[in-house]
């Protein structure tokens, strides 16, 4: 049975990547942050839906900021595959918290590929890269255009992309970077755009809320679905050499255009109820972000499942069937509707 490791497994990918792992039989390591309450609920559904008693999935006290703890985690579990996930991941976050950013997102990464190499563990190595590296290089973005990160968050991915191409190549370490473009599902982070819109949206539909903020409304994004894009993590650590790959649907789309359909689907007419508020812009905008995947479909044979409006489905479904469950609490008196919820 061969043995996983996954940062950031409480995550949206996280979450999707363990149980596409579990259904093909691996052992499944998760590391998570101790905190005064658990944030397991994205994967506490594992523990139900897999019965077989082959399938195992343990989780582990750890910091990314702490690497003589990573060291001795590797060597006791031996993974053969790391999966590396976590991160401070919020953009606008990272213009608050650019030192920690800068530390868990760009550091972190050295310290678990000096654990590889202190502990001699034959361990494949996934980073999870990210399409905001690219920041302001025009579109379409492949894995050759050079990157201009415009946030810490980007630059400390930057940082990370190259540390592991260095250790690829100083010390022969399996070690591939994935440069995924925007991947959202319904356990996308509340505070996420899309997430954002798709669950006001159908708060609104429901009178549990009344607007909606948001920034930027003309920024553009390639959207696709998490559980796509954990499959391509798979498959690269599966090739016979190491390498770094974009995965994307080679489709755009603005934020204007992703709450116009959202709330079509709703019957809801968007411009009554959105509400641009300049607090979430960005310091520094990334107009458009548009990959080319198409290394990705002629190497690895990936390509995208889940379309544009598939996913949109799929999530305002999703929230709807949560917000009626919202609005039933709140009619029996347990809870309290939000009406003015950012």
């Amino acid at each position: 049975m061969k043995k996983a490791f996954i940062t950031g497994i409480t995550g949206q990918d996280g979450s999707y990547l363990a149980e596409f792992l579990l259904g093909k039989g691996y052992e499944i390591h998760g590391l998570i942050r101790r905190a005064s309450t658990f944030n397991t609920d994205r994967i506490d559904h594992l523990y139900k839906d897999f019965h077989d008693p082959e399938a195992k999935i343990y989780l582990h006290y750890g910091d990314l900021a702490i690497s003589g703890q990573l060291t001795d985690l590797i060597n006791d579990i031996k993974p053969d595959e790391i999966y590396h996930l976590g991160a401070q991941s919020h953009v606008r976050v990272s213009f608050d918290m650019p030192e920690y950013t800068g530390d868990v997102t760009g550091l972190g990464t050295l310290r678990l590929l000096e654990a590889i190499r202190k502990s001699g563990v034959k361990a494949r190595f996934y980073q999870a890269s990210s399409s905001e590296m690219f920041g302001a290089a025009l579109p379409p973005q492949s894995e050759t255009t050079l990157f201009q990160p415009q946030s810490p968050y980007a630059a400390a991915k930057v940082y990370a992309y190259y540390i592991v191409k260095n250790y690829r190549e100083a010390y022969g370490i399996f070690a591939a970077n994935g440069i995924l473009f925007n991947h959202e599902s319904p356990r996308r982070g509340e505070t996420f755009v899309t997430r954002k819109i798709t669950r006001a949206a159908a708060r609104i539909k429901l009178g549990l809320q009344d607007k909606l903020f948001l920034g930027n409304l003309e920024a553009k994004r390639d959207w696709g679905f998490a559980g796509d894009y954990v499959e391509a993590m798979w498959i690269m650590l599966q090739q016979d050499k190491p390498d770094d790959y974009v995965i994307a649907t080679g489709e755009t789309h603005s934020v204007r255009e992703f709450a116009q359909q959202v709330f079509r689907k709703l019957d809801l007419d968007y411009g009554k109820y959105v509400i641009i508020d300049k607090r979430y812009f960005r310091p520094t905008e990334v107009d458009v972000l548009l990959g080319d995947p198409t290394k990705a479909r002629k190497h690895l044979g990936w390509q995208p499942r889940i379309g544009f409006e598939a996913l949109i489905d799929m999530m305002v479904a999703a929230d709807l069937e949560s917000a009626e469950k919202e609005k039933t609490l709140c009619n029996a008196g347990y809870i309290t509707g939000n009406h003015h919820m950012l």
